[in-house]
């Protein structure tokens, strides 16, 4: 806050009637705590759910927040690390659930390879068939915690997309060679360094390195490439798995894969023996084309064996080996697909016999690090076969995952499309596919060497132009095969990474997470969108962040702050906006989520604005006084406004409390006594439990907010101001809260300060009792000046906590008059009546000290001009109702007590009618002249009846300082 001044002036009476414009802009009308609290069970489970991990990120960020450099960095090294731990949480998790889920994952994932297969006409092999379980029905308890098949899928995508970020970060805020190492990156990540390469005399390795070494666009796509690569190798079954499950549909047998096509051979030898043929067979023979045809006799039989066969004849194989070449080939394609080292995939094939296809897959620059000997002598060679494989990827094989193979090793982005079933492979294609033809282009431009025309490939891109990042990840979206999972979030958010608008993409999802926020009834934390982003919205993808999907608020809220301390801004103050609604989403699950002391970190990292008013949401729900006091002191730490948020709090309180009539009044009129209709020729009597005991929520949320103010360290003149402020709040609703408050402010607050507990009533008595400042200040030194300072600075407040005190003390009078009537009517005896008599006694004399301070200069002390047109207003509200109160205090005390209380009566009506009487002056304004003095009119009465006779009237003199009321006796002379 700016300024004592701003707390002085507020009224938040104001803001119940009228709002706040500041708040009420940017945030809407919420439930009530105690709604909010009702709303908190369903969470618990999620909590437990993800407890630790929300913790390990909200400690490695506090971790990392320490450290932060205080500039903004060109490079991502502070970063990086946290955004490899983030990496670890999520992989270990993951490994966690593997362990749970991972058989029922591969069970699922078996009847996919299958049914990849099934592209022939007529079936092959086993038609099992495969449907999906719902993650309900799949979900099992481990630990009392319930997961499922998609918690695993959730873990391995997000884990995929922090390690994503991580190499994309590498790349476009790249770290100095010299601090790599430092960093703890893995050596394949590492960019080869810059090195003068002579092509005469260079392995084509020493080319790509190079390529990458001086080809920005070139890494990014490398990067990329590996990461898929990495992905799909990660999420999908072991390739033996693969294999294994393959078999079962070749209806081979097992065991059988290094036996080639086995039906087809036996065919084939069988014609020849009919033949009694030394030789192989000629397609051309006579007869061939009717005598060697397939099981079914629906296709001609090759005649030979050789890998060229069905293709060179146009010839089939026999419906078994056709499945059984279709499964080599898709074996095949995924360990492409998934980076195999060239070592893996000759060993694979060898096992099976089939070593001529891992000549066929050598040849990619890319898996040559290890091989010292390369098959081919120079980068020319290369480029030659490269060109081959393109080509034999667009005439065609056995398979579209043959050509597929092809067209990944050549540069065929067609070939390699046909096979794509996902998001992944999609990207994988073009990414690859560009890679190589910028790698061709640079072999032919870049290194100054005459090349022969022939020998270039044919994946140049003059055939077709290539695509950014940004623009793939567009076109997938409306593709057939892509389309339902590129709206997804995760996709989504993996998009925005590669097409480098991870800006766009928070801002998009904090805009639509408003309009889901605020779809039902208004959001109490984030605010409905701005016009502005209504109207840029692509009403085409429907896929939106909700209060509901925690784990992705997790992720992006946390992408968002290494984004920003990389030096992302946002043009616009309602971007920013929209970007932290996600953070807002996220801090409102982790206070419903019970992880209350996580807030002020997250809170930290939002706009001030921002912080203050979400914050002040929250804080209303911790209900711990030692976790309050917690999360104060994390508050200070993270360098928050706890005074402004505290006010905050208690402004928004008011703002939600149920909405009543406008009215120009300040102050509700008190009601202490009854109505003069029910007391006609009578005074007017105390009511009953005319305060009451009942508190609605919204003022046991101010009651709350108030709590949190008392632990604000050196704002004691704040306090005290925001506590009148309470006061007047629930004067206007004739609430009976207020005591409540009082004892807080008494009990806790002066205990922080002094060191023990100050009870402002005795502190005001002994002020006015000594008259030497002096000799105050020199009691119990240090101490006792700051007790004066302190009585003074809470003289408003203790003001109207003396009014409360008083209407306590006469509502537990007439509670104790009650009793007292009901004993007499009884005869429960005297020893019983003596007991009752002296709690009465006690009582009373509660509500003679309670009165005293409300009777001289009570509510005189204005901080300005407008505060002492409310406090008039008070007064002639409340003084003449509690003046009559306790003259009827006065007078029915006098029947249970001692006659001689009637006296006080025309003390009290000395005190009225004294010049410059601040209290006859209340009377005067208030128009209740005279029923004041009816009701001294009604206490002159019982004076004059009252019967000394018995009752000890010099007692009485002794006691009331020689006053009796021997002199109001009046008695008839006898005739």
């Amino acid at each position: 806050m700016d300024g004592d001044q701003d707390y002085d002036k507020m009224d938040v009476d104001d803001v119940s009637e009228t709002g706040s414009d500041d708040i009420e802009s940017t945030l809407s009308r919420p439930q009530t705590v105690s709604e909010v609290r009702r709303s908190l069970r369903p969470l618990q489970a999620t909590a437990d759910r993800v407890g630790k991990q929300v913790e390990h990120f909200a400690e490695h960020l506090d971790r990392y927040m320490s450290q932060k450099p205080k500039t903004i960095q060109k490079d991502c090294r502070h970063v990086l690390p946290l955004v490899n731990e983030y990496r670890r949480i999520a992989s270990d998790t993951l490994k966690y659930l593997k362990g749970i889920h991972s058989a029922e994952q591969d069970k699922r994932a078996s009847g996919t390879w299958k049914l990849r297969l099934r592209s022939s006409n007529r079936s092959l092999g086993s038609n099992r068939s495969f449907s999906s379980q719902s993650s309900q029905a799949d979900a099992e308890e481990n630990g009392g915690i319930r997961t499922s098949v998609k918690d695993l899928k959730d873990w391995e995508q997000e884990e995929q997309t922090w390690e994503l970020l991580a190499h994309l970060l590498q790349v476009q805020y790249a770290v100095p060679q010299s601090e790599i190492e430092n960093l703890g990156i893995p050596e394949k990540y590492h960019r080869p360094p810059r090195r003068t390469v002579d092509p005469r005399f260079s392995s084509e390795k020493d080319a790509w390195d190079q390529f990458l070494a001086e080809d920005d666009l070139a890494w990014e796509r490398h990067t990329v490439v590996e990461w898929l690569k990495r992905c799909a190798d990660a999420s999908n079954q072991d390739i033996d798995e693969v294999v294994r499950d393959l078999e079962l549909g070749a209806d081979r047998g097992t065991s059988l894969w290094a036996h080639g096509w086995l039906y087809t051979k036996e065919s084939v030898k069988g014609q020849k023996r009919l033949r009694s043929w030394p030789q192989a067979l000629d397609p051309d023979d006579p007869g061939i084309e009717s005598s060697l045809r397939s099981a079914d006799k629906t296709k001609s039989l090759v005649t030979q064996l050789d890998p060229d066969a069905i293709t060179r004849q146009g010839r089939d194989l026999e419906s078994q080996d056709l499945y059984f070449e279709r499964a080599m080939w898709l074996a095949c394609w995924e360990m492409v697909r998934r980076g195999k080292e060239w070592s893996y995939i000759r060993e694979w094939c060898q096992e099976k016999a089939e070593g001529w296809r891992a000549t066929l897959m050598r040849g990619d620059p890319r898996a040559l690090s290890a091989d010292k000997t390369p098959p081919m002598s120079g980068w020319q060679s290369r480029a030659l076969w490269r060109k081959v494989c393109c080509s034999a990827a667009k005439d065609g094989g056995v398979d579209q995952y043959e050509n597929a193979v092809y067209g990944v090793l050549g540069g065929s982005l067609h070939s390699v499309l046909k096979v794509c079933g996902n998001w992944n492979d999609y990207l994988f294609a073009h990414y690859n596919t560009y890679l190589l033809r910028q790698f061709d282009d640079y072999e032919s431009n870049g290194l100054s060497v005459s090349t022969s025309p022939s020998i270039m490939p044919i994946t140049q891109s003059a055939f077709s132009r290539d695509e950014d990042g940004s623009q793939i990840v567009e076109r997938m979206k409306s593709l057939e095969s892509t389309k339902k999972q590129a709206a997804t979030l995760t996709k989504m958010l993996q998009g925005s990474l590669i097409a480098k608008s991870f800006r766009e993409f928070a801002i998009h999802q904090g805009v639509r997470l408003a309009q889901s926020a605020n779809s039902e009834e208004e959001s109490k934390v984030i605010p409905e969108p701005s016009e502005r982003h209504l109207r840029q919205l692509e009403e085409k993808v429907t896929a939106r962040i909700t209060v509901e999907d925690y784990d992705m608020l997790r992720t992006v809220t946390h992408m968002l702050f290494v984004f920003q301390d990389l030096g992302m801004n946002f043009d616009y103050e309602d971007d920013l906006s929209a970007a932290e609604n996600i953070v807002v989403a996220y801090i409102e699950y982790l206070s419903k989520a019970g992880k209350q002391q996580l807030l002020p970190l997250y809170a930290s990292r939002l706009s001030p604005s921002r912080a203050t008013n979400c914050l002040a949401r929250q804080l209303p729900l911790i209900q711990d006084h030692s976790e309050r006091r917690t999360v104060m002191s994390l508050m200070e730490k993270s360098g928050l406004d706890a005074p402004g948020i505290l006010m905050t709090q208690l402004k928004l309180i008011i703002l939600d409390a149920p909405p009543r009539p406008k009215s120009s009044v300040l102050c509700s009129p008190l009601s202490i006594v009854e109505s003069p209709a029910s007391n006609t020729g009578k005074m007017r009597a105390v009511k009953k439990s005319f305060i009451g005991d009942s508190i609605s929520d919204d003022e046991n949320d101010l009651i709350n907010g108030f709590e949190w103010y008392l632990l604000i360290q050196d704002q004691w003149q704040q306090i005290m101001s925001m506590g009148a402020i309470l006061y007047k709040h629930f004067l206007r609703r004739c609430s009976a809260a207020t005591p409540d408050v009082r004892k807080l402010l008494t009990i806790d607050r002066s205990r922080h300060i002094l060191g023990h507990i100050v009870d402002l009533s005795k502190m005001a008595e002994e002020s006015e009792e000594s008259n030497d400042d002096e000799e105050y200040e020199s009691i119990e030194g240090g101490d006792r000046k700051i007790e004066k300072r302190l009585l003074t600075q809470a003289r408003t407040f203790r003001d109207f906590e003396n009014l409360f005190i008083a209407l306590d003390a006469m509502e537990r009078w007439k509670d104790a008059v009650e009793k007292m009537d009901g004993h007499t009517r009884s005869d429960g005896g005297d020893e019983s009546l003596n007991s009752f008599r002296d709690t009465f006694k006690f009582v009373y004399g509660e509500v003679e000290a309670a009165i005293a301070p409300l009777l001289r200069s009570w509510l005189e002390h204005p901080y300005d001009d407008d505060e002492a047109t409310q406090f008039r207003a008070i007064r002639r509200v409340c003084l003449p109702e509690v003046v009559l109160a306790f003259i009827n205090v006065l007078r029915d005390s006098a029947r249970f007590f001692t006659r001689d209380l009637l006296l006080n009566s025309m003390d009290l009506a000395t005190l009225v009618a004294e010049e410059g009487s601040d209290v006859g002056e209340c009377f005067m304004e208030a128009g209740k002249m005279a029923e004041l003095v009816r009701a001294f009119a009604f206490t002159s009465q019982a004076i004059m009846r009252a019967d000394e006779v018995g009752r000890g009237s010099k007692r009485s003199r002794r006691k009331l300082d020689g006053k009796s009321l021997e002199i109001w006796s009046i008695r008839a002379r006898a005739e």
